[in-house]
């Protein structure tokens, strides 16, 4: 989950590369470092974020053409300036940054310990890099020759940039489980753990795979796999602007990625939803859906926000498809013995492609003889690359670490599918089927609609920004939803939240309810609306605060609540898109109103690409 950065070329490093750190920093912000090359190896490094290297480094020698930098999110070793990278080989001679785990880290450093080696710091990254060192200097060897042996032996996830100040203008880099894209520029290379820091000097990029090795250099690209045989790297060209990636003016990039929605919400659908012909393309899927027809279940795997998306297409998929559909967590789903069969389909669902839980489940299920669809956001990530098919969201890079834009985007993508197999199956009727096409159609301009609300919302914020507990209910399509805006509001403000199906209040959460008690109810107007105005009335009668969101029109359930956030009528499948925006918008105005970085919140990374 940290975040690498690594320039070789004629402009001065230092300069590139701070750049790509702040672009990174969603990654991680407990500590950062750069190393630089000119003539001599020179590593500054300081805990905190990177604007603390900044004020560390000023008067500091910065000169060099080659360098590497990483901002981190803590694994091995609390943050400290001793625990962040970059890391210095005992003799001095190496740098090495790491995002990942090393699980034999500790073997390995006992071994080291006996031969003499000491440590400055807690990390397996530290331990890593004496043991390249190790082998370089007792097998009298280069240091691509010494990486490739030591990987080898190495258990666990990594990317790694290591540079060598007796190999000057040369970064050699390796990656097994977690991202590294390399920017190729004209006498220059850039090197990322994803292609943000690489935007505003080249738009081609390759993404190197599992088990390669890369020799860069500013006028040569070299890859191989850790057989030391060449492979032909694979250029592709970035579709991504420089814009796309900064605020454009909003206090945070979460509050512009909830303003973006309704735009990267028709984006996704752009090219796609034909209302008037009343067709649905979608080229990945479109050649398994056969299969995906003939399935005897579906098995969505994600985690996190991607999780309450698959939690959503459940329901769709049932109710449209008439196929069983079971939602997991990538994470326990990868350490179970489940039950595979060849045939069945597995929907990954991730906004960075990357999430190493996801990507490990569904390489054991494709083992399995599973069909593997990929849901994703960022093109030519691991998934995306592991999957037989599947469909982009186009949401567009996301910045802020509380994913917004993309539940939405996947829940657009999703619901799409179900759509387009429903009606191959003919399991929905033609009428509903382009009433469905057609609603889907208006949910940005709906969503659009939610957001004129922002004022409202924010002084529902205020006012119950200083709540020890919340408590989020919702049912059915909308279950998930409350899940989803439970979670915001505990990532963003640091509130215990709960999201609970309405239901059970009465087994258990209920026992929470005074009139300290914030209580969210989904309470738009669907089947279950019935259901929840008595939920609502069980809380009001133990003095608990409810805070509902309502269809609108809906005067009557408005009069039992304390407060309404009102949105737009939607059919009950469409809904959860246009009910979870006024819940980021309370979780972002809440952390906002009691002094938090949003965009960081404490604890978090944007992309959990180590266990």
């Amino acid at each position: 989950m940290c975040g690498i950065v690594g320039y070789t070329g004629p402009k001065e490093a230092y300069p590139v590369i701070i750049k790509g750190l702040k672009r990174l920093e969603y990654r991680g912000y407990d500590s950062a470092g750069i190393a630089l090359l000119d003539g001599s190896l020179k590593v500054y490094k300081k805990k905190g974020r990177v604007s603390d290297l900044e004020d560390e480094v000023v008067g500091k020698d910065l000169h060099g053409h080659t360098g590497i930098g990483h901002t981190r999110w803590a694994t091995h070793g609390e943050p400290s300036d001793a625990n962040a990278h970059p890391h210095r080989s005992s003799t001095g001679k190496l740098a090495m940054i790491h995002n990942g785990i090393i699980e034999n880290y500790a073997q390995l450093k006992k071994d080291l310990i006996n031969k003499g080696y000491q440590f400055k710091s807690d990390t397996d990254t530290e331990v890593l890099l004496n043991f390249i060192e190790e082998i370089k200097e007792n097998n009298h060897c280069g240091l691509e020759e010494a990486v490739r042996v030591a990987l080898k032996r190495v258990t666990g996830a990594y990317v790694i940039l290591l540079i060598d100040a007796e190999e000057p203008d040369t970064i050699i880099a390796a990656r097994k489980g977690s991202p590294l894209v390399i920017g190729i520029g004209k006498g220059e290379h850039f090197l990322g753990s994803d292609a943000s820091p690489m935007l505003e000097y080249t738009k081609e990029v390759v993404y190197v795979n599992d088990y390669e090795l890369a020799i860069v250099r500013p006028d040569e690209l070299i890859l191989k796999n850790l057989g030391n045989e060449k492979i032909t790297p694979y250029v592709q060209k970035l579709d991504i602007e420089l814009a796309a990636i900064e605020k454009s003016g909003y206090d945070h990039f979460m509050l512009k990625e909830i303003f973006e929605q309704p735009q990267t919400i028709f984006d996704c659908l752009r090219g796609r939803l034909d209302t008037l012909g009343g067709t649905i393309t979608m080229s990945g899927i479109q050649q398994y859906a056969d299969q995906i027809m003939k399935a005897n279940r579906i098995v969505m795997i994600a985690c996190g926000t991607s999780w309450h998306a698959g939690l959503v297409a459940e329901y769709i998929f049932e109710e449209l498809c008439r196929i069983n559909v079971e939602v997991e967590y990538a994470s326990e789903f990868r350490y179970r013995n489940p039950v595979i069969q060849p045939g069945d389909v597995i929907i990954a669902i991730s906004q960075s492609g990357e999430t190493a839980d996801t990507l490990v489940a569904i390489e054991n299920a494709k083992a399995k003889g599973a069909i593997i669809l990929g849901v994703v956001n960022v093109v030519g990530s691991s998934i995306a690359r592991a999957s037989h098919g599947g469909a982009y969201t186009h949401a567009g890079p996301e910045i802020g670490v509380a994913s917004t834009k993309a539940f939405t985007a996947q829940l657009a993508v999703l619901t799409m599918i179900a759509l387009k197999i429903a009606h191959d199956k003919g399991t929905i009727d033609q009428d509903r089927y382009m009433r469905l096409l057609a609603e889907l159609a208006e949910v940005p301009s709906k969503v659009e609609k939610v957001l004129k609300t922002k004022d409202k919302i924010r002084d529902l914020a205020e006012k119950y920004k200083d709540a020890r507990d919340f408590l989020y209910l919702g049912r059915g399509f909308n279950f998930p939803v409350a899940l989803e805006g439970a979670l915001k509001l505990k990532e963003i403000s640091y509130i215990h939240a709960e999201g609970y199906p309405a239901a059970e209040m009465k087994h258990g959460p209920i026992a929470l309810v005074d009139e300290n008690l914030p209580v969210v109810v989904v309470a738009t107007k669907d089947t279950y609306h019935h259901k929840v105005v008595s939920n609502i009335q069980e809380i009001k009668a133990r003095k608990g605060k409810v805070i509902a969101l309502i269809t609108e029109g809906d005067t009557a359930t408005a009069a039992l609540c304390d407060d309404v956030i009102i949105v737009p009528e939607a059919d009950e499948i469409l809904a959860p898109m246009i009910s979870v925006v006024p819940l980021q918008l309370l979780a972002y105005y809440t952390g906002v109103a009691k002094g938090y970085d949003v965009d960081k919140p404490r604890n978090l990374a944007k992309s959990v690409t180590v266990e």
